[in-house]
């Protein structure tokens, strides 16, 4: 095991030689085991309250990815002079970046061929005030305690976030260890950041694995329940379904926009999975596959009824659409969203069409609606683009063709209506006898 080999050597060479030659040989060996730039700052023994070796200011890698403020070795009172020594590790003020999670990935990609066999019996790691530096993200400070079985076997661990929100517990159960994930007012620092009211995770985790069976969450005066497995070693690959039930939209919705945004009851299904080289790699690698459908809701900022009888662009705030059922498919790949075979209904108004969001937020898509009391040749197409926060909807080149040709001849009103339906209807016509020419 690499990292139980890096502890060894690091434990045992300061009460066998000076510190400051120990803090090079250090620095040499951890930056060959982890296969990356180690730096250690100084190092010092210390006898209060324990005996022990106390070790500076550690950067790890490159750019940083790791930084610790101090990392203390304490040997046992019993084991001190024994050739055979029992520690426990304190490491304070650790702080990760992302980009961290790829020199994760390496060590568990290279399995150490040393004996098993070590001077050292590594017992209990202590971790205060863990910070975690995500892009545009902000996690709160989290405090660990692992206990260890003949340094190789992990026994227990604990960890919970200062605030109080999250606390991670993991406990043995047969050959396997019990995961459990006790979650309260907490907001999500990945993605969007949703607020869950409360829930539980369970599962286990054994070599490479980590498989979550249990997915019970409780947000938005709706649940979210599923399962997601996580395995590494060559590559990390992760799979999982989620199932959402009655979450009002609402609130999550005006995440992503205040100006256009949904109101109503979420149900939907589906499945998500990703593989890459790196756990880093993992969001970048997400794809995802969703049905969906929102009852008796309201889609704010826009009125796709006013829309399909105009001839400009709209982003007009304040107007809205209600509807009686909204569904769709939702699929992501990586930071790539296409929703698709979207349907909404109501009393006058029934509307599809497709939507995507680019990963710069700008949308491409093309949305058909069909006023119910108007007559009715053609369903009008509104072409969707802007931003997500500032969506614009216009129709067509051909039904604003149509329109003008209309208002021409049987002038302003139904003339206007009935052109712009046959100038979408024609363009249809012509695209499908366009894709049959040689």
């Amino acid at each position: 095991m690499v990292l139980l080999a890096l502890f060894s050597v690091l434990i045992i060479l300061p009460f066998l030689i000076p510190v400051e030659t120990y803090l090079q040989q250090a620095e040499e060996i951890a930056s060959e085991k982890l296969k990356t730039k180690v730096q250690l700052g100084n190092g010092h023994l210390t006898f209060l309250p324990s005996i022990g070796l106390a070790i500076d200011d550690i950067k790890v890698g490159d750019n940083d990815e790791v930084r610790i403020e101090k990392v203390t070795v304490v040997p046992t009172i019993s084991s001190i002079f024994s050739d055979f020594k029992t520690v426990d590790i304190h490491i304070t003020n650790p702080v990760f970046k992302k980009s961290a999670l790829e020199i994760l990935s390496a060590l568990t990609q290279n399995k150490s061929k040393e004996s098993a066999s070590s001077p050292v019996n590594l017992r209990t790691i202590y971790i205060d005030d863990l910070m975690v530096l995500w892009p545009e993200k902000k996690w709160p400070l989290i405090d660990a305690e692992i206990a260890f079985i003949d340094s190789t076997q992990l026994q227990s661990a604990k960890l919970e976030t200062q605030d109080g929100h999250l606390q991670l517990y993991v406990a043995p159960e047969g050959p396997l260890q019990k995961i459990t994930l006790d979650v309260k007012d907490w907001i999500s620092p990945i993605s969007l950041p949703l607020l869950i009211d409360s829930g539980k995770m369970t599962g286990t985790l054994s070599e490479g694995v980590l498989d979550i069976t249990h997915i019970d969450l409780s947000l938005y005066q709706g649940k979210l329940k599923g399962n997601t497995k996580l395995t590494w070693g060559k590559d990390w690959q992760l799979n999982g379904k989620l199932d959402i039930n009655k979450l009002a939209v609402e609130k999550p919705s005006k995440l992503v926009s205040q100006s256009v945004y949904l109101s109503g009851d979420l149900f939907g299904k589906g499945q998500f999975s990703a593989s890459a080289k790196d756990a880093g790699g993992i969001a970048e690698k997400m794809q995802a596959n969703f049905k969906f459908n929102i009852n008796d809701g309201v889609l704010h900022g826009m009125d796709l009824m006013k829309m399909a009888s105009l001839l400009v662009k709209q982003n007009q705030k304040g107007d809205m659409t209600q509807f009686e059922e909204l569904s769709g498919v939702l699929k992501t790949s990586g930071k790539q969203y296409h929703l698709r075979n979207l349907k909404v209904s109501s009393g006058l108004l029934a509307g599809s069409g497709q939507i995507k969001v680019m990963p710069n937020k700008t949308l491409d898509g093309e949305v058909d609606v069909e006023v119910k009391n108007s007559v009715s040749l053609a369903a009008i197409p509104l072409i969707v683009s802007g931003t997500v926060k500032n969506p614009v909807i216009y129709p067509s080149k051909a039904a604003i063709a149509g329109a003008v040709a209309g208002t021409a001849l049987l002038g302003p009103g139904v003339g206007t209506s009935l052109g712009m339906k046959a100038g979408s209807a024609l363009n249809r016509i012509k695209d499908s006898f366009g894709s049959q020419n040689p």
